[in-house]
C-alpha cells in the first residue's frame, strides 16, 4: 500500500501531523491529575508533560503540555486522542509500532525519539517509573 514513490499517502500523513501540531487536541493540564509525568528528549529539546485522570478504571481525561518539534507535539496530541476512554492497562499496552502507525510516516533515528517521546512519557507515568527500562541516562 505504501509505495516508494513518496507523495500520495505520505502527504496525507504529513498534513495530519501538521494539523495536530497547529491544532493540538487535549493540550493543557489537569488541575488534580491522577497521574502526571514529564520527560524530555535532550537531543532536540522536546519536552512533554502528560496528565491523566482515571475514573472507574478508564482514562476519562488526558492532557499534554510542553514544547518541541512538530513530530513530538503532534504525536502527543494523537496519543491523547487514542487513549481517552481506554483503561490504564490498555494504554500501557500501546506499543512503539502502534505509535508509529498513528503517525503514519517513516522516521529516521533522530525523529524516532521525537515521535516516541509522548508514548515514553505516558508509559513512565502509567507504570510510575523514573527511567525507561534499558535506557541509558545519556543516550
Amino acid at each position: 500500500m505504501s509505495g516508494a514513490s513518496g507523495g500520495g499517502m505520505d502527504d496525507l500523513y504529513r498534513e495530519h501531523i501538521l494539523d495536530h501540531y497547529q491544532h493540538p487536541r487535549n493540550r493543557g493540564t489537569l488541575e488534580r491529575p491522577y497521574i502526571t509525568y514529564e520527560d524530555t528528549n535532550p537531543l532536540c529539546g522536546d519536552r512533554i508533560r502528560m496528565d491523566l485522570n482515571v475514573r472507574d478504571g478508564k482514562i476519562d481525561a488526558v492532557r499534554f503540555s510542553g514544547t518541541g518539534c512538530s513530530i513530538s507535539q503532534a504525536a502527543a496530541s494523537m496519543l491523547c486522542e487514542a487513549i481517552e476512554g481506554k483503561t490504564l492497562d490498555e494504554a500501557k499496552k500501546i506499543s512503539r509500532d502502534d505509535m508509529l502507525e498513528l503517525l503514519g510516516i517513516e522516521l529516521g533515528p533522530v525523529r524516532l525519539k521525537c515521535g516516541l517521546l509522548a508514548l515514553k512519557t505516558l508509559k513512565a507515568g502509567a507504570y510510575g517509573m523514573t527511567q525507561w527500562p534499558g535506557e541509558d541516562e545519556d543516550a
